[in-house]
């Protein structure tokens, strides 16, 4: 059987003809072309496939119960971040919808800021600010929570 396997790209090997017509058209074959010519290729370089990669022999190893312990302690650290996470969330929502209150919509019309000096800027400025806090406070739940679903 190796035998076999050893000489099947051999098989595979076939002769390879090339012609080029008047217009400049060029051909490859398997077969002899009218005008062609054989092409002599060399041999595709190989190598031994890789032996997987194996820790050395002393190599400190943990065994499944302190495995276990960590990853519980993983677990705990992460749902302590997630849960500090949404109640930061939480305020910067609030800090967003009272500063949109705020504005009593003396300075938005039709979601266009109305000129009254810098205020309508600053206005601008904070909602800009705090819409950011709030997507960045979404986008760290995100993160945990796929941390945690990760998790065995």
């Amino acid at each position: 059987m190796f035998a076999l396997l050893c000489a099947a790209p051999l098989a595979a090997h076939a002769d390879l003809y090339k012609a080029v017509d008047a217009d400049g058209h060029v051909t490859y074959s398997s077969s002899p072309l009218k005008g062609g010519k054989k092409i002599y290729l060399e041999p595709l370089p190989t190598m031994a496939p890789l032996a997987k990669a194996r820790s050395p022999s002393d190599f400190p190893k943990v065994d499944g119960e302190t495995q276990k312990g960590r990853d519980a302690s993983r677990r705990k650290i992460l749902q302590d971040e997630l849960d500090a996470e949404q109640k930061l969330l939480e305020t910067a929502q609030q800090k967003l919808q009272a500063a949109q209150g705020e504005n009593n919509g003396n300075f938005v019309s039709n979601g266009k800021s109305m000129h009254n000096g810098g205020r309508a800027q600053e206005y601008e400025a904070t909602i800009n600010s705090l819409t950011a806090e709030v997507n960045l406070h979404q986008q760290n739940i995100a993160a945990l929570n796929t941390e945690l679903s990760k998790l065995k």
